[in-house]
């Protein structure tokens, strides 16, 4: 630009201004990238109980025909190998028998080669007049075919076993490496399996005997509720605490006795070693009583459901508290 243009108008622009300025721009739009990305990331919730079971309902899909294939082949195996060792048997005293067969036929050409023609046999090689070894070898073989179709009947029998062997040795092979396969399967599902499994909820308890149980707030409820469930089934015997029977106040001291704390086999006195706590707030691993005297408990699993002894007659099941009077919850 012409000297005279920048007297009359603005002054220009510094270079190293402009480019300060520029960067700042750049930082500033960035930082406003980046933290719009930040806020637009959805938070990742760890995956429910529900969600849980799903996903080992899936993996049991897929788990329990391999293992039926699993089954499947080690029966085949089973039966093979049988059938393989039988016929082994069959073949050994074959083998044996072809052996002991040609070793006579080999030791009287052995014989008859080293020694000449046994006085049996002077008569007719005298009389054939043989006059080369070859010719007296051919009279030995004569002499010696009813052995060689011994041996013969024998060989056949046995190519026929050793035949059979060798498809059956095959089919063995082929069904090991599967068990292997099916074995290397079943180890990958169980992994995962075990891998949803710890992925629980410590505030989940899953027992055998009892539903998927929710929102249990202590380690000592939780010890208690699968303590409680693993004796579903177990008779109502009265005045039993355990630990193959029960009687209703016996089955919760028996449960809480696994958790580390104490209580008296009696349900007014454990009405008493307990907290009070209003329905609307009961949870897991609770006790919860029934009648205005207090004379059943049982162990609250949330959602109305209970499990408890009910009477003679009837052993530890799960149950809704509706069905009796409720008199009020307890926490040990």
């Amino acid at each position: 630009m012409p000297p005279h243009r920048h007297a009359q108008g603005q002054p220009p622009a510094r270079p190293a201004a402009l480019r300060r300025v520029a960067r700042r721009l750049l930082t500033l739009v960035a930082a406003v990238a980046v933290g719009a990305g930040m806020l637009a990331v959805p938070a990742h919730a760890a995956p429910s109980p529900e969600e849980i079971e799903a996903a080992l309902d899936k993996q049991w899909e897929q788990l329990e025909p391999t293992i039926e294939d699993y089954n499947k082949v080690r029966a085949q195996l089973k039966v093979n190998r049988k059938k393989s060792a039988d016929l082994q048997k069959k073949i050994e005293p074959l083998a044996l028998q072809s052996e002991l067969a040609l070793g006579r036929v080999g030791d009287l050409a052995s014989r008859y080669y080293k020694s000449g023609p046994s006085q049996e046999l002077s008569a007719l090689l005298t009389t054939t007049k043989p006059g080369t070894l070859a010719t007296q070898l051919t009279i030995l073989d004569r002499l010696a075919a009813e052995q060689r179709r011994e041996v013969e009947a024998v060989l056949v029998v046995r190519r026929k076993y050793d035949a059979e062997k060798q498809k059956l040795d095959t089919l063995i092979a082929a069904e090991v490496k599967q068990e292997k396969e099916l074995a290397a399967k079943k180890t990958q599902i169980n992994t995962e399996i075990k891998r949803l499994q710890a992925a629980m909820p410590k505030t989940t308890v899953k027992v055998n005997g009892c539903p998927t149980i929710n929102g249990v707030v202590s380690s000592a409820a939780r010890t208690a509720i699968a303590t409680a469930c693993a004796q579903v089934g177990d008779p109502y015997v009265w005045g039993a605490t355990g630990p193959n029977s029960f009687d209703c106040s016996g089955l919760t001291q028996f449960a809480y006795k696994a958790a580390g704390i104490s209580l008296t086999h009696f349900t007014g006195a454990q009405w008493n070693e307990g907290k009070a706590i209003p329905r609307s707030e009961a949870r897991p691993g609770d006790l919860v009583f029934f009648f205005s005297d207090l004379h059943h408990v049982g162990l609250y699993l949330g959602n109305d459901m209970m499990v408890h002894a009910p009477r003679t007659g009837k052993p530890v099941q799960v149950t809704s508290i509706n069905y009796m009077p409720v008199a009020g919850f307890r926490r040990p």
